[in-house]
């Protein structure tokens, strides 16, 4: 047997063992563990050269795709329709001025200190202007926060995924076909959300239909996180956007016995939501999951450009001074100040921009490259910053003095 292989399985057992250990240190010293696991990914990547992305090949992006489903998936199992009631303005709020704030100062910096192209100025900006989802939902289920404001950020996390995805799509067309237009990027954004939830609502009312029926075949308890990744790749295929479909199936099967009796009882008949061992089991799943994803993180992260890494580190700090502003103006209402400030912390960036960060210099704009550059170095000081700001919050010492005394 190639001795690379048992090297492996032992690094992965080893893996395992480190993420329930760090876990347990966040749970008594308020480390985050997802800082612990970018480090063991920038140890054994770029620092010693051990692996690389490269040696995943295709299952790299396939793997990312993976964790993000079932991290907004379960997320979406966990929040009740009577809470989304109480906190969508307040959501959507938070998500139009934390979006656009971040979107308008990375484009002026860009555009004004930087010397980019307009174009390529606004698609930093887009790739850079939202919160990452598989980073913000993990911390803020471990934090002491406020229902409304858990569930703001969450929604907002996943929300601006799909905004900077068709915003930076958008501006990269618009460079290439030489036309800027703001009326397609509307209609694409408001088709993308309205049509994937209305994909996901559907899927899990079906789903809720026949989930009993499924557990009667033997060894059935991952039929449900299967079906969600049939609902998520046949929503990208039509050319929506399969992570909101995701949530949007998480939240109706959660709250399907909140729907009218005429919908249930003669149109569905009965349905059923997710037992304990099933909900236990994805917990597991998306720990482990989360783990690996966190780790892939680190080792994915270049750090061959000094006058980039010097931007990116810039451009994180002016995105927290926006936050702190964005956190005073729009937080949930009933929110006091350690909640504004956990809000103010939570702006990592992650999988989205990582991704959208290749797309500018493979459609050749000018300034690809430096885009690229700049946003993974953001990625890496952004988790880097809202992880230790998390540390520093829950220890109650100056960090915490501070946001009391801007909140208050």
């Amino acid at each position: 047997m190639n001795s690379s292989i048992p090297l492996a399985l032992v690094a992965i057992g080893l893996l395992v063992f480190l993420a329930h250990l760090f876990a347990a240190l966040y749970n008594k010293k308020m480390v985050p563990d997802v800082l612990l696991l970018m480090i063991v990914g920038l140890i054994i990547g770029p620092a010693l050269g051990i692996v690389s992305p490269g040696d995943f090949g295709f299952l790299g992006p396939v793997f990312t795709s993976i964790t993000l489903v079932v991290i907004l998936f379960e997320s979406g199992t966990t929040l009740s329709l009577s809470m989304l009631k109480s906190s969508w303005k307040s959501t959507l709020s938070l998500t139009v001025v934390g979006f656009l704030g971040a979107v308008l100062i990375i484009t002026a910096i860009a555009f004004l200190l930087l010397g980019f192209t307009l174009s390529g100025a606004i698609s930093l900006g887009a790739i850079l202007g939202g919160t990452s989802s598989a980073v913000v939902i993990p911390l803020v289920k471990q934090l002491n926060i406020g229902e409304n404001s858990r569930t703001s950020l969450i929604l907002e996390s996943a929300i601006t995924d799909v905004l900077c995805i068709v915003v930076t799509l958008a501006c990269v067309q618009s460079f290439q076909s030489g036309d800027v237009s703001v009326s397609p990027i509307f209609w694409s954004i408001t088709l993308s959300f309205v049509l994937a939830i209305l994909i996901g609502v559907t899927a899990a009312l079906v789903w809720s239909r026949i989930l009993e029926l499924m557990r009667q075949i033997q060894n059935s308890i991952f039929t449900t996180p299967a079906f969600v990744f049939v609902v998520y790749g046949i929503t990208e295929l039509l050319g929506f956007n399969g992570a909101i479909a995701a949530l949007a199936f998480g939240i109706t099967l959660a709250n399907i016995d909140l729907f009218p009796d005429f919908v249930v009882q003669k149109v569905l008949g009965s349905v059923h939501k997710l037992n304990d061992t099933e909900i236990i089991f994805l917990r597991e799943i998306t720990f482990l999951l989360k783990t690996f994803f966190f780790v892939y993180i680190g080792l994915s992260i270049v750090f061959d450009d000094l006058k980039s890494i010097l931007i990116g580190l810039i451009i994180t700090g002016t995105l927290y001074l926006i936050r702190l502003f964005v956190a005073k103006i729009a937080s949930p209402k009933g929110a006091n100040s350690f909640d504004k400030g956990i809000i103010a912390i939570m702006t990592p960036k992650g999988l989205a921009a990582a991704v959208l960060a290749t797309i500018p210099a493979q459609a050749g704009m000018p300034d690809g490259l430096m885009i690229k550059n700049i946003t993974y170095s953001v990625v890496f000081f952004s988790i880097l910053a809202t992880s230790v700001l998390i540390f520093l919050n829950n220890r109650q010492g100056g960090l915490r003095r501070f946001y009391n005394a801007f909140f208050k």
